[in-house]
């Protein structure tokens, strides 16, 4: 036998739940004799007798859910989010590199390698960089360029030449 138990094997088949502990529910609505007929406990007439108040109901105010403002807008299913990137980070990178997805990646400025990527023109820049992005601020680019540098856009040369092929056919 473990120490602290005082339990023995032989008198497991006497055990007994504690009094009062296994009480059985009143039962209500079973005749006037049984001492719970006639109003089963609820008292007489009204809302709280005669059944459950729906859940949020404000007693014929009209109700919350009712007053507030119901789905305003839309959602636009053609969407294009962009990763900003202003044209400050692009100092971090040497004079007269390739700044690509994958070099911003690696330098921390973005954290996806299928992000779309906007360059933005806060800041200043003062090296010549070849920058490739998927679209680019008026003032991102005046500052590239203004600086020596080339801009690149991502998807704009194949867009424009499959609209020629299908303008041709």
């Amino acid at each position: 036998m473990a120490p602290g138990n005082n339990l023995d094997m032989s008198s497991l088949h006497q055990l007994k739940p504690s009094k009062k502990s296994k009480k059985d529910r009143k039962r209500v609505g079973r005749g006037d004799g049984s001492g719970n007929g006639t109003y089963s406990g609820r008292g007489s007439k009204g809302q709280k007798q005669r059944g459950s108040v729906p859940f949020l109901f404000e007693g014929g105010q009209l109700p919350l859910i009712k007053r507030l403002p119901h789905m305003r807008g839309f959602t636009n299913i053609f969407r294009v989010e962009s990763t900003p990137v202003n044209v400050e980070v692009l100092e971090r990178f040497r004079s007269g590199s390739e700044v690509t997805v994958e070099n911003l990646v690696a330098v921390g400025a973005v954290r996806k390698k299928n992000a779309r990527i906007k360059i933005l023109g806060s800041g200043k820049l003062t090296k010549k960089l070849s920058v490739v992005a998927h679209a680019f601020s008026k003032h991102a680019q005046q500052k590239i360029e203004d600086a020596g540098g080339t801009v690149t856009v991502i998807g704009a040369a194949e867009s424009s030449e499959s609209a020629e092929a299908e303008l041709t056919k």
